[in-house]
């Protein structure tokens, strides 16, 4: 293999594999629809990538089939005309997750899958692990705010880090020496369609577990596990399980707890992004990280350090005034973590949400739930379903979710190219932007905008 070409380039797990293989010394080049901050940075890097679904733009180096392997990602569709070239010549083509299954079966993979928070829990997890004496490769779903990357490379360690993605069960292709599962709430039910589907396939990944490793299971989760012979199950949680917190003192912008553990004990663990909810995150990290040798300091100093993911709780502007905050959550459960989590945060403040459904069948399944979640806060204002890799659905449009919103709650509509100048027309206290879209794209600009009003 000489080159590696991949259809959606600018994924966030595709570019962690590209820069793998650009640091492997091969040609990578690829398609994506629209350019971005990352695919400007993957070129920079060396990566050939263009915006046009055009096979004459494929590179000369990519056209051989014998030395060429193609990387998909799921989300882009069969009709797609790039792909259908490669198909049809004989080439070698491959989902993410089967290249990420090629690593595992020849490293310690350790796995983080969920609904949500395997973002988190796995740039936690390989946080702490690289900065400890076993060290760590690692392909996250996120950018790190520690390394700038989604990706980390070592030259010396056995152990490769890696988010298990259940969509189109990618997960499946996948062998983990560990893994923690962080939750089983119902999602994609455009590809499993029903919930038991759903569970069932959670149900088989931990059925992939190597023998003689490790499943971490959150508890309270409705799914079933079914491990292999050899294979040793911890749970863990908040405030329950093999694993948990005990002693949470969070005050004066600062979350601290005591890590209770079957192994040792850990005191005093200081948050380094303090969010409630990356309690219950950093005990499955932590946990993972101390069952492959991480020690009681190297714990503290890795949560002590860590960053956070861009897009997760991400503080895009804080002042005493003003605070802005992005985050990718597109699950209703995640969106409710998220909205609790502001509450508790700022319990005396005005917070307003800007809300860009993610998919027309999530809206579809899940409307009257994403309303219940919002309705914590004071304010939803909701932009147009982002489609991503979906045709719109008569009838499923955000007024689904305004409708469902309680009593009370102020609430408004508007459509994503004016919400710079609705930001500029109105003075917010605690502004969050919500989802997994592009909405995310006018977060620097809203600040910005904020901080000029401050002024």
């Amino acid at each position: 293999m000489k080159a590696v070409y991949f259809i959606g380039a600018g994924g966030i797990g595709m570019s962690a594999i590209a820069r793998y293989f650009l640091r492997q010394g091969l040609c990578v080049a690829g398609y994506d629809k629209t350019p971005s901050k990352l695919t400007a940075q993957l070129e920079k890097e060396g990566m050939l990538i263009h915006y046009e679904d055009n096979v004459s733009m494929i590179p000369q180096q990519c056209l051989d089939p014998k030395e060429t392997l193609v990387v998909y990602t799921p989300a882009i569709p069969s009709d797609h005309t790039e792909l259908q070239f490669f198909r049809s010549n004989g080439f070698d083509l491959q989902k993410r997750a089967q290249v990420l299954g090629t690593l595992t079966e020849a490293h310690k993979g350790l796995c983080v899958a969920g609904t949500h928070g395997k973002t988190t829990t796995s740039t936690m997890c390989a946080h702490i692990m690289h900065g400890s004496k076993a060290d760590c490769n690692a392909f996250l779903g996120g950018i790190s705010k520690n390394y700038g990357t989604n990706y980390i490379l070592s030259d010396q360690s056995d152990y490769v880090v890696i988010e298990a993605d259940e969509f189109d069960r990618s997960f499946h292709w996948l062998r983990p020496w560990m893994t923690v599962i962080t939750s089983t709430d119902p999602d994609h039910l455009d590809i499993y369609g029903t919930k038991e589907a759903y569970l069932e396939s959670f149900r088989h990944y931990t059925t992939l577990i190597k023998p003689g490793g490790t499943l971490i299971i959150h508890t309270g989760l409705e799914m079933k596990a079914d491990v292999g012979e050899g294979v040793t199950t911890y749970t863990y949680g908040t405030s329950d399980g093999d694993f948990h917190a005990e002693n949470i003192r969070i005050g004066n912008g600062s979350i601290t707890f005591d890590f209770i553990s079957p192994i040792e004990n850990v005191k005093d663990v200081e948050l380094g992004q303090p969010v409630p909810i990356n309690i219950d995150n950093g005990v499955g990290a932590m946990a993972m990280a101390q069952l492959n040798g991480c020690t009681a300091e190297e714990l503290r100093q890795g949560m002590k350090t860590y960053k956070g993911v861009d897009r997760r709780f991400d503080f895009a502007l804080r002042t005493d005034k003003h605070v802005v905050i992005s985050d990718y959550a597109h699950h209703p459960k995640e969106i409710y973590q998220s909205a609790k989590s502001m509450r508790e945060v700022y319990h005396d403040r005005h917070i307003t949400a800007i809300f860009q459904p993610h998919l027309y069948t999530r809206t579809r399944d899940f409307y009257a739930d994403f309303a219940s979640a919002l309705s914590q806060l004071d304010e939803v204002i909701l932009c147009d379903i982002y489609p991503a890799r979906e045709e719109p659905i008569p009838g499923v449009t955000s007024k689904l979710i305004y409708d469902n919103l309680a009593p009370g709650v102020e609430k408004s509509m508007i459509h994503k190219e004016d919400v710079l100048e609705y930001v500029n027309s109105r003075d917010f206290d605690v502004l969050i932007i919500l989802g997994a879209g592009d909405l995310d794209n006018y977060v620097p600009q809203i600040a910005e905008i904020i901080k000029n009003k401050e002024a």
